[in-house]
């Protein structure tokens, strides 16, 4: 597990002791970034589930404006730290113990990037991206949430176009684009149309 590019390229990434995470692979990481290109630079990037924040450090490698990491788990925290120091990145960095569902209750600050990678088979990423449904003003005008999940966890999440029935259930600010899928990840691309 290392960081692929940027001001931190090459540094390799401690991993969180156990097996309560899930790491991403390099390829798949390096196939996001190389999707998102270079419109990560100068944005604001928010890692949920953050695990070992190699998605989020790897958004600072190559030019985040900043990007605040979200986790519950004390082992992971401190690799998130751990991490931050080792590829001199903390300057841009937020680090915030806390439930993620507790998190986005709070007042919102608007993001270009969230980053969404939970604990796999739970529905967690469903709840997520309700969650930021519910209180867009997390999301910045054409945000893009990007979630990460084992391709046999996918179930369609209603858009806005649902039948009357579905209402309940539906999405009313993101919208689905795009679906990628790198062996055992898959990832889904939402966008934030403008409100």
């Amino acid at each position: 597990m290392r960081v692929i590019a940027g001001q931190a390229k090459g540094r390799r990434l401690k991993s969180v002791p156990g097996e309560g995470t899930r790491p991403i692979t390099d390829r798949a990481k390096e196939s996001l970034f190389n999707i998102i290109g270079n419109d990560i630079v100068g944005f604001r990037f928010l890692d949920l589930f953050a695990g070992t924040g190699q998605v989020g450090i790897e958004a600072l490698s190559r030019g985040a404006a900043e990007t605040v990491f979200v986790e519950q788990a004390r082992p992971a925290l401190l690799t998130i730290r751990d991490n931050l120091h080792h590829t001199r990145l903390e300057a841009g960095a937020r680090v915030v113990h806390a439930d993620v569902f507790e998190f986005l209750a709070r007042q919102a600050e608007p993001y270009e990037y969230v980053y969404i990678a939970p604990p796999q088979y739970k529905g967690l990423w469903v709840q997520t991206l309700r969650a930021l449904d519910a209180n867009p003003g997390w999301l910045a005008e054409y945000a893009w949430v990007i979630v990460q999940i084992d391709p046999q966890e996918y179930e369609e999440v209603a858009g806005d176009k649902a039948h009357p029935e579905d209402k309940k259930h539906s999405l009313e600010h993101l919208e689905l684009f795009d679906q990628r899928t790198y062996g055992g990840v898959m990832f889904c691309f939402y966008i934030s149309p403008p409100r």
